[in-house]
Order: structure tokens, then C-alpha cells, then sequence
């Protein structure tokens, strides 16, 4: 299969067993929303607190502790790219306007370099630096 069809976003859903306490659930979904861990931990358990939850977050965090791949390693190359990658999927539109916005920044530079370049002050430039 060609490289153009395998996915290329590495931000997914995985239990993080470098910050894991049980199982690395709360860690990963913490990770993957840009979340802090302790908040995740915490809301976790305060809606166990309450009866009627205690039994879905229960069965909900083991089958995700079942589900869930455990994050590799080496899935980023830096934090600016891990950035990059939750924004690409939290907020898309945002990350795409930002990008559209600096490829216009380097169209209107390009466009400048190209009008220099084809006028005469270059030409004339050109033939005096090689005297």
C-alpha cells in the first residue's frame, strides 16, 4: 500500500503506563485532551462518589484498561509536534486557520522575491556585481 493511505496522526487514545497509577486510563485521556492528570483522577473519583456512576466508571475504566493500546515510546518527536497533533484533532479549523494564515505570510513573500527578481534594479544588480 502506498504511503499516501497510512494515517500520519499519531494523537490517539492510549493508556499511558509511564504516568499510570492503575492502569494508565486516566493518564491517557488526560494526554490525549491536554488535560492535567490529577484533574482527570480526581473528576474519576468524584463521580464514582455517587451511586448511580459508580458501577459505569468501574466497568467503563476496565474495559478501556482492556481496550486501550499502551502508548509507544517514541510517538513524538518533540512537544511542539505532540501540540500540534491534539490541536489537529481538538480543534481542527483553529490549527488549519493558523497554517493557511502563515502559507498566505509566505505567498506574499514569494510574490515579492519573484517581483525583484524580475525587474530591472536585479538586472542591473547582476551586471555590476560581475564587473
Amino acid at each position: 500500500m502506498s504511503e499516501l493511505y497510512k494515517r500520519k496522526n499519531p494523537h490517539r487514545l492510549f493508556r499511558d503506563k509511564e504516568n499510570a497509577m492503575l492502569a494508565g486510563v486516566c493518564a491517557g485521556i488526560a494526554e490525549y485532551f491536554g488535560f492535567n492528570r490529577k484533574g482527570v483522577r480526581l473528576a474519576t473519583v468524584l463521580v464514582m462518589l455517587f451511586p448511580p456512576f459508580f458501577a459505569f466508571v468501574v466497568v467503563s475504566y476496565l474495559v478501556l484498561a482492556i481496550v486501550l493500546p499502551v502508548k509507544p515510546g517514541n510517538l513524538y518527536a518533540s512537544t511542539e509536534q505532540a501540540d500540534f497533533w491534539r490541536g489537529v484533532s481538538n480543534a481542527p479549523s483553529d490549527v488549519f486557520g493558523s497554517l493557511s494564515h502563515r502559507f498566505r505570510e509566505l505567498n506574499l513573500r514569494l510574490e515579492k522575491m519573484e517581483a525583484f527578481v524580475t525587474s530591472r534594479e536585479f538586472e542591473i544588480d547582476r551586471e555590476l556585481s560581475r564587473k
